[in-house]
């Protein structure tokens, strides 16, 4: 099955696991959603996330981050979209609940969070937010 929004699928994904309380979820493998799951990792929005590989194209395994029975992911929302492109200079790069939460941007040194953007002062495409 072919997908239009990757991403969007994925965020979907993650939020539908954290709303059922979830262990963890298996989402379609790609360059672009590994190294999305890395910010995530690294902003301490999920446990860990591994490559299952089969014979076609692979699963990441990512495991879902509790604090005392509450989900630590309260929200996402997918900003840059197939149909329409949203894209920000280092000066414009938004801060998401006053700095709480994450922008992921694909810039031309990588996908990183809009923190780390930000202080390499380079902008890029905004792909979403989490809190």
């Amino acid at each position: 099955m072919s997908l239009s929004d990757p991403i969007s699928n994925m965020l979907t994904n993650i939020r539908n696991g954290v709303q059922v309380r979830k262990e963890f979820v298996d989402i379609p493998a790609s360059k672009i959603i590994g190294k999305i799951l890395d910010v995530f990792k690294s902003d301490g929005y999920i446990e860990d996330c591994r490559l299952m590989k089969d014979n076609i194209q692979g699963n990441y395994k990512v495991y879902l981050k509790y604090d005392s029975k509450k989900p630590v992911i309260i929200g996402m929302k997918r900003i840059s979209k197939p149909g329409l492109r949203i894209y920000v200079q280092k000066d414009e790069i938004p801060r998401v609940l006053n700095g709480l939460g994450t922008a992921v941007i694909s810039t031309s040194k990588g996908i990183m969070s809009g923190r780390e953007a930000r202080k390499l002062k380079i902008g890029g495409e905004i792909l979403c937010h989490i809190w």
